[in-house]
């Protein structure tokens, strides 16, 4: 049965699932422009290898989250982590050894993006299995929040690592990898399931009939999550190019430097989940406010080149994303039952690592293009999730006391 109370040990072992998938891109983020230059690529190649890990872990994500719906959620998290692992190994001994390793770095960074990507979407699902009414949301918060302190100290610990040499994040990964799956073996208990798992064609049907009824709002969810990893690693790819060009500063200060605004979205992730409880206004409105506070800094950014007011506007836009992502996952977990759960917030974890894939690489063009053009189009995306948000996800408060079934009243009305 769902927990209120959760035991704490179960907690950190979950919230290690998303801090491990974060290291994914952001512990490379500092070393970038090094491995451009010991590479000798170009920069649309060495953003490759945030976009590979990030196509990889969205295609199979649908998958292993429709896998986890039929077996276990943890006898899809730990392969997932061991498989992550042993990619960033081929990644760091391709680095050290061969004598040209951009290829089997690329190699090793899908096999990574294929492991995460029965990570967080799957922690997800776990703790809506484990947890109901609003300890779920606030443990969701933590595991929000836990994305965020992985974004937080992936800039740090990178910078750090790259002080022995710059490909010795890849060995990292495999460290961290071993106390997840270790915390995740001893301390996950999933319930037993109460009935076999659906027919594939009933199980087809229940999906097609969640995104029929629930379908427009889903997508505006979707398109919220997406752009807020879209825009977070864009920025942080423009920042740590912009803080080793323009102002020569690489190492641990760097690090410390990007670490600044994910400071500013892990506490507000966290106190966003402790807050939001099952409160479907509160979040409709935090998720608008978080849009018009993003939008408000990347118009800003515009007319702001020198570092101290750049980062400080910058973290407006952070504290956005915090109010955003905790109500996001709330609403995508409480939508559906237990049995479809998996694939439903899988999806979710799909576009969230699309926005991943796609910021690097477009950031890296709009950077050549027109820097005004990039915060101006930046401001004019989170603008319009802000406004389809206002106008297409409607929400009742019914007075029932039963918190669990106020999701299944959640629904649009735009008619």
């Amino acid at each position: 049965m769902p927990s209120k109370n959760p035991n704490g040990m179960t907690v950190l072992a979950i919230g290690s699932v998303p801090l491990i998938m974060t290291l994914g891109n952001s512990l490379l983020i500092p070393i970038l422009p090094e491995m451009k230059s010991e590479l000798n690529i170009s920069q649309f190649q060495v953003s490759l290898t945030i976009t590979v890990f990030s196509v990889a872990a969205a295609i199979m994500i649908p998958i292993l989250g429709y896998l986890s719906d039929r077996l276990t959620r943890k006898k899809i998290i730990i392969p997932s982590l061991f498989l992550y692992g042993i990619g960033a190994l081929l990644a760091g001994l391709a680095a050290a050894w061969f004598a040209k390793p951009y290829l089997w770095i690329i190699i090793g960074r899908t096999l990574q993006g294929i492991g995460a990507a029965g990570t967080s979407p799957i922690a997800m699902a776990l703790t809506g299995d484990l947890f109901k009414g609003g300890m779920q949301s606030k443990v969701l918060g933590i595991v929000e929040a836990s994305n965020g302190f992985g974004k937080v100290l992936s800039p740090i610990i990178g910078s750090l690592l790259a002080l022995i040499i710059w490909y010795a994040v890849f060995f990292a990964f495999p460290i961290f990898c071993l106390i997840s799956i270790l915390l995740n073996w001893f301390f996950i208990k999933e319930p037993p399931r109460k009935q076999p798992p659906p027919p594939i064609g009933q199980y087809v049907k229940g999906l097609f009939s969640v995104f029929k009824h629930e379908g427009r709002w889903l997508f505006v969810t979707y398109l919220a999550g997406a752009t807020g990893l879209f825009t977070l690693f864009g920025m942080l790819f423009y920042l740590s190019d912009t803080l080793e060009k323009q102002y020569h500063i690489d190492g641990v200060i760097k690090g410390l430097i990007l670490a600044i605004p994910l400071l500013f979205m892990m506490s507000t992730s966290y106190i966003t989940g402790s807050k939001i409880k099952k409160k479907q206004q509160l979040m409709k409105t935090l998720i608008i406010t978080g849009s018009i506070l993003m939008t408000i800094s990347f118009a800003i950014l515009t007319f702001f080149s020198n570092m101290f007011p750049f980062i400080s506007i910058l973290v407006l836009s952070s504290i956005g994303t915090g109010l955003i992502l905790p109500c996001l996952n709330s609403l995508i977990t409480g939508s559906v039952g237990k049995e479809r759960r998996g694939f439903v917030i899988s999806l979710y974890g799909s576009v969230r690592f699309l926005g991943v894939a796609f910021g690097p690489p477009v950031y890296s063009w709009l950077m050549d293009w027109s820097r005004t053009g990039m915060f101006l189009g930046t401001a004019g995306l989170t603008l319009l999730v802000g406004i389809l948000s206002f106008f297409l996800v409607q929400v009742k408060n019914p007075s029932s006391n039963d918190t669990d079934s106020l999701f299944k009243k959640l629904q649009l009305q735009t008619e």
